[in-house]
């Protein structure tokens, strides 16, 4: 059977192959911040509009060449090209079933929503260290930059509590307690 009509496996960008952490829940909306739905945005722009068309004119390039089984530009570039058509589909996917947040439109309260900037304290810590997480979207968490998705642990945790709560949550480490500081939509 002709390659075009067989699907491949095992590689791929879409839902099952992401590790957990970065699948939606069944059902559920991509809920992302303006910032991160800009963000998925100009990546599918890229690789639509810059990085597709200069790969296509490498293979052609290749292909016009001779002999396809050894030719490692054609080769590779038959296999970037798959690679960009999925994270390709895998995008527009993922923007199509986006539903942006602003958390700005939010305005001032105490309480946790999606967009939230909350200022923590761990409860059994006596030297008042305090660290500060945005709840965003799963595409665009990054926890070395203090953004959190909405589905991990502490976020779902935080999510409808006020200022002056303690929730409690389970890390990697176990179970933990902590106070939220404040909240602020920024």
């Amino acid at each position: 059977m002709n390659k075009a009509f067989v699907k491949e496996t095992g590689d791929g960008d879409d839902e099952e192959s992401l590790p957990p952490s970065q699948r939606l829940p069944p059902g559920s909306k991509n809920y992302m911040t303006p910032r991160g739905f800009q963000a998925l945005r100009v990546e599918l722009d890229a690789l639509l509009r810059v990085e597709r068309p200069r790969i296509v004119e490498t293979v052609a390039w290749a292909a016009g060449n001779g002999d396809r089984s050894e030719n490692g530009d054609y080769i590779y570039g038959k296999k970037r090209l798959r690679e960009i058509d999925r994270r390709v589909r895998f995008l527009v996917g993922r923007i199509d079933n986006a539903e942006v947040v602003d958390p700005c439109a939010r305005g001032q309260c105490d309480q946790v929503f999606f967009g939230a900037t909350v200022t923590i304290r761990d409860v059994e810590d006596n030297d008042d260290v305090a660290s500060v997480w945005q709840i965003v979207g799963i595409d665009e968490a990054d926890a070395s930059s203090g953004r959190i998705s909405w589905i991990s642990p502490l976020a779902r945790a935080l999510l409808k509590a006020r200022e002056g709560d303690v929730v409690r949550f389970m890390s990697p480490s176990g179970a933990r307690e902590v106070e939220i500081v404040t909240v602020r939509y920024e």
